[in-house]
């Protein structure tokens, strides 16, 4: 089969896709990528396993007029290639994608679109239920099968949208990268990063904007540093918000306490020896570097959303706080500094409850998907 690959920014498909790219080719089939190239942003971050790349300069608002122009890029390459099967990704992606494809549909090309989480959902606001709920019901018409990542898209999605819909246990987070790391191994990691083995260390990572809520812990931050001397927290990711969250650390005076280690592609050299992983995001689909932390063992303080909510068992693998709750999220980072023992019985339970969603095991789902013999199997049933 050709096979295309579609996302709003190339960034999304070298963080979350490149292992199914990988399975893709190892099977024989040609696999090409059409997203806008931001990767002189992302330090580190590569495209692998594409036999082609087509820069389609999409813009991430919906709104923005220029998308017109990738529109019409992007149908026009779709109408040249004759893809055998298109997955589109993201919001603008996935729409322009979608609407590109309508044509190619008609001769046989299926098209499917990997929900990556729903801007409606249980808790958001009225005006996201009436602007993206009947939008993303009338584009499932448009393609063959929607991809839920998270079991209540799944559930709402099966229950409302037409034609078919799928789910499958988050993107994956790859478990031959992140694992549990032995005392020695954590010593010299913290070494190379210049951490010292009594630093009390959590790590948030995502791209720094409104969402993802870094500012939340930064304010916990200010709560524990007199308990917690040796706290240290990392922000890794960047984005728009970067000097607004600067300058908040420095209205702190955290300046020793929370850094900023900007965009890293190699975290598995660093999130095996933190103590804490923390997530204030307000919205999650289903979050891969929550899974990443389990997979290595660590306990994990998150914001209650339908993606942190759906890993973290609170109490169990670790806690879960009310969004924008810099004193929960405080205490409950103080809780896990003051009992190492409880760190790592959830550390170990989160391990566990990992296994479900890592590539190993998406693979298998997604592989189902994908497979033209699996579609045919399940339209007869």
């Amino acid at each position: 089969m050709k096979i295309l690959y579609v996302a709003t920014m190339l960034s999304h498909i070298c963080q979350f896709h490149l292992p199914y790219l990988q399975m893709l080719q190892e099977q024989g089939h040609e696999v090409h990528v059409a997203a806008h190239d931001n990767l002189a942003v992302k330090n580190g971050l590569q495209l692998k396993y594409a036999d082609r790349h087509i820069d389609i300069p999409f813009e991430r608002s919906p709104y923005d007029p220029r998308n017109i122009a990738a529109y019409r890029e992007l149908k026009a390459l779709i109408e040249q290639e004759h893809y055998d099967l298109i997955v589109c990704n993201t919001p603008v992606g996935g729409i322009l994608a979608r609407l590109a494809a309508r044509s190619s549909r008609k001769n046989g090309t299926r098209v499917i679109y990997i929900a990556h989480g729903f801007h409606f959902y249980k808790g958001a606001s009225k005006r996201n239920w009436a602007m993206f709920y009947p939008l993303e019901k009338r584009m499932a018409r448009l393609c063959d099968v929607v991809v839920t990542i998270n079991e209540e898209d799944y559930q709402l999605a099966r229950a409302h949208f037409p034609g078919e819909v799928a789910h499958i246990h988050g993107i994956g987070a790859n478990e031959e990268r992140f694992h549990p790391a032995s005392a020695a191994e954590q010593a010299e990691m913290r070494r190379k990063e210049g951490l010292s083995e009594t630093a009390f260390v959590v790590i948030c990572t995502g791209e720094l904007n409104d969402n993802k809520d870094q500012k939340t812990l930064i304010d916990a931050a200010a709560l524990l540093k007199e308990q917690i001397p040796e706290l240290k927290i990392l922000l890794a990711g960047n984005g728009p918000k970067e000097q607004a969250l600067r300058e908040r650390i420095a209205e702190k005076g955290l300046g020793d306490t929370v850094q900023l280690i900007g965009y890293r592609a190699d975290l598995e050299k660093l999130v095996p020896a933190v103590d804490v992983v923390v997530s204030c995001s307000k919205r999650e689909g289903l979050p891969l570097n929550i899974v990443e932390a389990m997979l290595c063992e660590k306990p994990v303080v998150a914001s209650i959303n339908r993606g942190n909510a759906e890993l973290v068992e609170d109490g169990v693998t670790g806690y879960l706080v009310g969004p924008g709750d810099a004193v929960g999220c405080a205490d409950r980072i103080l809780s896990l500094r003051q009992s190492g023992t409880l760190s790592a019985q959830m550390g170990e339970a989160g391990h566990r409850r990992a296994e479900n969603y890592t590539t190993r095991a998406v693979k298998k789902e997604l592989a189902g998907i994908l497979s033209n013999d699996a579609e045919t199997e399940r339209r007869k049933q």
